[in-house]
């Protein structure tokens, strides 16, 4: 029997924050930060959009990894899109239990899905098998060994990998060490120090693994919560093995 909306608004109330806005049955969530709102939706048209365009308008038959997956918002817009399958994995347990609630109230077949609580840099990806698309969003910036987790994704993505991140500041290529509490759910998972790449490290790292990369330019209506891109504090890159990237 599907829960009834009182129910649903309760099982939302029991986490103490949520950073995306979901609606759920006609009950919506309610996130930290309403500009963020705004955020997320010019952020899908900046990179989602795009990749979805790269495959041709649908991500059917695709298999997609989604790292520090959230409460699962952008493994919902893969789902939607069309994947086969997707794996959302998350260092929070917190988020993990709010991705299961939001697939499970909005009724998304259990073979397309699965979410886990794990360190993404200690995981063994392989054991999950290979993964068409890569979603590598908001991470990069929050960990402390890009290089080791770049050569690990590039071991499990046979194709396109989505970078979205904070830069460093500098034309060359280098990663900025910074310090972030790992008491907040947005902030780092696995240590305080954490090390920030500058926009040709991306290109530098992609290219050292066998990727093509672009680096997408925002050009949002709206940018309301999104400041940081018109700043040019963070971009997203698409990387490719084997698609071409030359319509973006």
């Amino acid at each position: 029997m599907e829960p009834s909306k009182d129910q649903i608004a309760r099982r939302i109330k029991r986490f103490p924050r949520w950073h995306y806005l979901f609606n759920l049955k006609g009950c919506l969530t309610p996130v930290h930060k309403m500009s963020w709102v705004n955020r997320h939706l010019q952020r899908e048209k900046y990179f989602f959009t795009p990749l979805v365009s790269l495959s041709e308008g649908t991500l059917a038959g695709k298999r997609v990894l989604d790292l520090g997956c959230n409460a699962g918002y952008w493994s919902l817009k893969a789902i939607e899109n069309g994947c086969d399958y997707l794996l959302g994995i998350d260092a929070r347990d917190m988020h993990v239990q709010q991705a299961n609630f939001v697939f499970e109230t909005l009724g998304v077949e259990k073979h397309r899905y699965q979410f886990i609580s794990a360190n993404v840099l200690e995981i063994d990806l392989q054991a999950f098998g290979y993964f068409d698309i890569v979603l590598f969003l908001g991470l990069l910036y929050h960990i402390s060994k890009p290089v080791e987790l770049m050569e690990k994704i590039a071991a499990v993505n046979s194709d396109i990998l989505v970078i979205d991140t904070f830069l460093a500041e500098g034309g060359g290529s280098h990663l900025e060490i910074d310090f972030e509490r790992t008491d907040d759910p947005r902030l780092a998972f696995d240590r305080e120090l954490v090390l920030r790449p500058t926009r040709k490290a991306v290109f530098d790292m992609g290219g050292h693994f066998g990727y093509h990369v672009k680096m997408l330019e925002p050009d949002f209506n709206d940018y309301t919560g999104a400041e940081v891109y018109r700043e040019g504090r963070r971009r997203a890159f698409i990387c490719s093995k084997k698609t071409g990237l030359s319509e973006l």
